[in-house]
């Protein structure tokens, strides 16, 4: 019998856009810590690396929405490769200030610039919602796949980058972090069949995404998520550092990453009935749960075993949070959509970083894990007040859905692609 995976991935350019998207994903966990490796041994400031790194999380949380909207009025091909080629520059522009050692100034302006990089995963799952509008076990499956390829960017990308800026050259990270966006981008736009149709502008009437109150719930329970991922790194590095062994902490964080790895891809196999908004509640309240263990190890071995736990919960809460954008927000703005979520993760690290780094300072590294704690508790908080706003998700005609270019009815057999050109017909003669 085969799996629910190589159904999904039988789909027409389903293999490669998301190889594509796997490629073009990796920054998204080499350029920041990159950057940090890169200045701190060009010029031993890690206030300043700090600060660079802080300036490109939120310029991406900044400008990432509005180059997801474009995507969605323009189509991915026209809006994402001069995005690209401008956050490339200035990638370009931050390795050359920093090895001629220009003043600091024009290190912040490059790091600003380098936020147009687009969110490639949301790109990528708008490509799946395309292909199986309609079908939501399929899409259920896909989301899984996508949320492991999430981890299996988190394992690699910090290692790649940390290990190359160290053994080769202080830039080597970042570089190889800008040669895997623009591969993985211009790979991705190339097949064009597989590409959403992108939507008039009259049916981006109402604003921006982050209107719809469901959204809203989601974003604001993501910062509190975000915050709990930027806590935890900080706090763990911060803990192997006091047992003796730093290096070691980047294995137990892909300890954490494996956890939520192997849940996401059990997760895809299931076949799921109920309420989403439901699940995903549970699953917020899960992962606030997972930090209890983590205020009472005294240890790496057992600091291991309780990540691990903590990260069963990650991947089948990301599924469904993406599955509840869907359903939530107008499919027009469903690139646009899915982005805010990762806009909320990365204004949430941004905090939960700083946060656990003065904690870290003040009181040690065991007492910096009441900060996830916390975070995780507000997620939960946030979830339990905003789950009637979730619930029930707003109906939507079937004619809205968002086709790929070509490929996908030919693939499902439900012939989605003939019934929505019929409604349009209909609808021009009715007028």
């Amino acid at each position: 019998m085969s799996s629910p995976y190589s159904a999904i991935f039988a789909a027409p350019g389903a293999k490669g856009f998301s190889a594509a998207g796997l490629l073009g994903r990796m920054p998204l966990s080499m350029l920041g810590i990159g950057v940090v490796t890169m200045i701190s041994q060009l010029t031993g400031r890690y206030g300043l690396a700090g600060a660079l790194s802080a300036t490109l999380a939120l310029s991406a949380a900044l400008m990432g929405p509005q180059v997801s909207r474009m995507v969605d009025r323009h189509g991915q091909r026209r809006v994402l490769r001069p995005a690209t080629l401008i956050s490339l520059t200035a990638v370009a522009g931050l390795l050359v200030s920093a090895q001629q050692r220009w003043p600091d100034w024009t290190l912040f302006v490059f790091a600003a610039g380098v936020g147009c990089v687009p969110s490639v995963g949301s790109m990528v799952r708008a490509r799946w919602a395309a292909i199986f509008a309609g079908s939501p076990r399929e899409l259920h499956t896909a989301y899984s796949a996508e949320s492991v390829v999430d981890e299996v960017v988190f394992i690699l990308g910090p290692i790649l980058s940390i290990g190359l800026s160290t053994a080769w050259f202080p830039e080597a990270g970042p570089l190889l972090a800008a040669c895997f966006l623009g591969a993985g981008v211009f790979w991705l736009t190339a097949q064009r069949a597989t590409e959403p149709v992108p939507h008039p502008r009259s049916a981006h009437t109402g604003g921006s995404a982050l209107r719809a109150p469901g959204l809203q719930v989601l974003v604001a329970a993501f910062v509190a998520t975000g915050a709990l991922f930027g806590a935890m790194e900080v706090v763990t590095v911060a803990f192997a550092d006091a047992q003796g062994h730093k290096a070691a902490s980047s294995l137990v964080l892909a300890v954490y990453a494996l956890g939520s790895c192997l849940a996401g891809a059990v997760f895809g196999l299931l076949h799921l009935k109920g309420d989403p908004a439901r699940r995903w509640v549970l699953g917020v309240c899960a992962m606030a749960v997972s930090m209890i263990p983590l205020q009472l190890v005294g240890n790496l071995p057992l600091l291991a075993v309780a990540l691990f736990v903590a990260g069963l919960s990650i991947a089948p809460t990301m599924v469904t949070t993406m599955a509840l954008v869907e359903q939530h927000v107008p499919r027009a703005k469903l690139t646009e959509g899915m982005t805010w979520t990762s806009t909320g993760l990365a204004v949430g690290v941004a905090l939960g970083s700083s946060a656990a780094g003065w904690v870290v300072d003040a009181a040690g590294a065991r007492a910096g894990y009441a900060v996830p704690g916390a975070a995780g508790v507000l997620a939960a908080a946030v979830a339990f007040l905003g789950y009637r706003r979730l619930r029930p998700a707003p109906e939507r005609a079937e004619a809205s859905v968002p086709l790929a270019r070509g490929g996908s009815d030919a693939y499902d057999g439900k012939d989605r692609h003939h019934r929505t050109e019929q409604s349009d017909h209909d609808e021009q003669h009715l007028a």
